[in-house]
């Protein structure tokens, strides 16, 4: 039998900005259950959550880690989820699992960008939410204007549960306006002393224990009905009430921590444990097919892979929860992508870096095991017979892009193998093998991002790397009509190659009227991979050239559409006419008219007024209202067009379109800019025209790379 049944198992989740305190939240509250016999810290880098050597180095979480406590006849499943933007992959699979979250706010900054990025996935899964104002022990604490603004930020949903009696340096008192109690705490935290609420504070706990109710009865009909027929509710029914209004996303009742010296972590786990939804009583998973998926342990076994990490002489850790049916070590179940069938070897909790086996888990709990070879992150699991898969996780689209190199030579498949494990790792980290710019592209949430992934390569793999800057996909078009003309003539000894071709070309547009002085026989349109069209015409007379070598002409003309002629890239939206030329009953053939093709087409273009064509992105940066200055300033540096400001929440957006060529480094800068109180996402918006300068420094560094090529 397991130790918990699913009515006990309660799954969180650790939200807010870097700094907010989720990990040394989450030390408290393994020391408070008896977990831990002493309380690890960051600065002494020996926490259990950031275990990991690159997250000590940094000081801050990296990745999500997986704990538990047992608390009260209930096992608390803890997620801690990194605070910093870069990371938002592990925030999102977390969210995913929990079935509540705990957003801590830094007194002493407020609802930072972080919290309200996050807050927007809260909103997509519907995530029952608890708010922790942290450090309020710090001398610059304003528990009043966190609370002001978290009200505006995420709407008067938000209601106080508990006050502290002061605040700075001399905090250890909290009034809870649920219990109507007052804790104190002495100088080192752990356990209260529960006293009555002082008299000097009674109208205040009064007036908020009485919004307090009003909030959970406006949610709640019967409850509306007590509270109008005795002008009260009981605790319980409060409680109840609570929970409800939770799982609907319609209230978040918000608490008072000092993580650093343990103060108000019980309080929030008794909370958890008594208030907070297990996994079945939240509503039912609903597969890909439309089918509901009750969260019950004697039904059929159906477990997620929502992260998957790899370790040194292990191999591949799958995290998974269990949404139906209960599973056992030694069960063989079908992976649903695949049709694969997976043998579940061994069963985990896990604290950490830390695994301990188990013979299995009920529906709603969360744990890991080894070795799926076939299964993936998203991946769903389930009983042999039937067909489950349940919604994948959407992962956000990368902000940051950069090519990577091997410093030496000859290791690009181990490089390509060290890739594969970090796509495994992390479906936010993008790897493209790309064509157009011959370079292998990593794309990813910023520079932070970055860094992990460059340290893992290094330090797994073994392997010395650089990034450097990613080629721009420029395209090639042209802006006016022009004729050319070329003649291929080889003569060898044997049999020569001949070929000439006549060719206009012009730019093409849409609904463009058909060529007028010329006959037009036959019309080819080609979309191209790269985007835009090239619409080929025939238009010979008199049989001047065989119909049978205008395929090859057509081939030289494409040739050279990959490989454009002012900087290589490709070129897009232009109509070309073949509408004379000669050719030799011996000597000409189809590569002789590949090349008269490919060079009448060169000759044209560069007769034809052409133009660059530089790829603009749309920029949507989120910055506090006294950074929008430095913000505008520095995108204005990057040739940007600010098309406006919008308000979002207490923050300004601040909207551009910006050159991908100017975007490099654009995440440090930002990050320096703002110091971190800002986020940035861009998207592909359109192709235009490079001003003058730019494209004659373009043209004249390819032809410098042209030549020594040719050389």
């Amino acid at each position: 039998m397991p130790e918990f049944d699913t009515s006990h198992v309660k799954n969180i989740v650790l939200l807010g900005h870097a700094g907010s305190g989720k990990t040394t939240l989450a030390e408290c509250m393994l020391y408070e259950a008896g977990i831990l016999t002493r309380r690890g810290s960051i600065s002494e880098r020996n926490t259990t959550g950031d275990y990991h050597e690159l997250e000590q180095e940094r000081g801050n979480s990296i990745f999500s880690k997986l704990l538990h406590t047992r608390w009260r006849g209930y096992k608390i499943n803890i997620i801690d989820t990194p605070g910093y933007d870069d990371f938002v992959g592990e925030v999102i699979s977390a969210l995913r699992v929990a079935d509540t979250g705990v957003m801590l706010l830094n007194s002493v900054m407020g609802v930072e960008v972080g919290t309200d990025i996050i807050w927007d996935y809260t909103e997509r899964f519907k995530t029952p939410m608890i708010f922790a104002v942290n450090k309020l022990d710090d001398d610059n604490a304003d528990f009043e204007k966190t609370v002001r603004e978290a009200k505006s930020h995420f709407g008067n949903n938000v209601v106080v549960v508990q006050y502290p009696r002061q605040i700075g340096a001399g905090f250890h008192e909290i009034i809870d306006v649920l219990r109507m109690t007052m804790y104190k705490f002495k100088d080192e935290g752990g356990k209260p002393e529960k006293l009555p609420i002082p008299e000097e504070e009674k109208a205040k706990a009064d007036e908020l224990h009485k919004e307090l109710i009003e909030a959970i009865a406006s949610n709640d009909e019967g409850l509306m009905e007590k509270y109008f027929d005795k002008g009260e509710l009981e605790e319980d029914e409060m409680k109840e009430g609570l929970k409800k209004a939770m799982i609907n996303h319609d209230l978040f009742p918000l608490f008072c921590l000092s993580s650093i010296r343990n103060m108000g972590s019980g309080r929030i786990m008794g909370f958890i444990d008594n208030v907070c939804p297990s996994a079945n009583e939240m509503p039912p998973q609903t597969t890909k097919a439309g089918e509901k998926l009750p969260c019950d342990s004697s039904g059929p076994a159906c477990i997620f892979i929502y992260k998957t990490i790899s370790e040194p002489h292990v191999g591949e850790l799958s995290y998974f929860k269990v949404y139906s049916g209960t599973v056992k070590s030694g069960m063989e179940l079908e992976n649903e992508s695949t049709g694969i069938t997976e043998k579940i070897n061994q069963l985990f909790l896990v604290e950490g870096n830390k695994r301990t086996n188990i013979n299995e888990l009920v529906a709603g709990d969360i744990g890991a095991t080894l070795k799926l070879k076939n299964t993936h992150v998203n991946n769903t699991l389930h009983a042999r017979g039937k067909n489950y898969e349940l919604r994948p996780i959407e992962f956000p689209s990368p902000n940051m892009t950069v090519a990577i190199e091997t410093i030496k030579k000859g290791e690009e498949e181990k490089l390509s193998q060290a890739l594969h494990q970090l796509r495994e790792e992390d479906p936010t980290l993008l790897v493209e093998v790309s064509q157009e710019l011959r370079q292998t592209l990593i794309h990813c949430q910023g520079d932070m991002h970055l860094a992990v992934a460059k340290w893992k390569i290094e330090h797994n793999h073994k392997l010395e790397i650089k990034f450097v800057k990613p080629r721009i996909p420029y395209r090639e078009t042209i802006r006016k009509m022009a004729d050319s003309s070329y003649r291929h003539k080889k003569q060898s000894g044997g049999a020569g190659q001949f070929a000439e071709v006549y060719m206009r070309i012009e730019p093409w547009y849409e609904g463009m009227p058909e060529p007028q002085d010329i006959t037009v026989r036959g019309r080819d349109v080609h979309e191209l991979s790269w985007g835009g069209k090239l619409v080929f015409y025939n238009c010979i007379v008199g049989g001047a050239i065989d119909a049978r070598f205008l395929p090859s002409i057509l081939k030289g003309v494409m040739e050279k559409m990959h490989n454009g002629p002012l900087t290589g890239s490709y070129a897009r939206d232009i109509r070309v006419c073949v509408y004379d030329g000669k050719m030799h009953p011996v000597d000409s053939n189809d590569i002789s008219f590949k090349i008269a093709g490919l060079q009448a087409f060169r000759q044209a273009f560069q007769q034809a007024d052409p133009q660059i064509l530089e790829p603009i992105f749309k920029v949507e940066v989120l910055c506090p209202d006294d950074l929008t200055g430095p913000v505008m300033g520095d995108l204005q540096s990057r040739r940007a067009i600010v098309e406006g400001i919008d308000n979002e929440g207490h923050f300004q957006k601040v909207i551009a379109k910006v050159p991908l060529s100017e975007m490099d480094g654009y995440s440090s800068s930002l990050r320096s800019i703002t110091q971190g109180r800002a986020k940035f996402t861009m998207k592909f918006f359109a192709y235009e025209p490079v001003p003058f300068e730019i494209q004659r420094k373009l043209i004249d560094d390819y032809s410098k790379t042209a030549k020594e090529e040719f050389v």
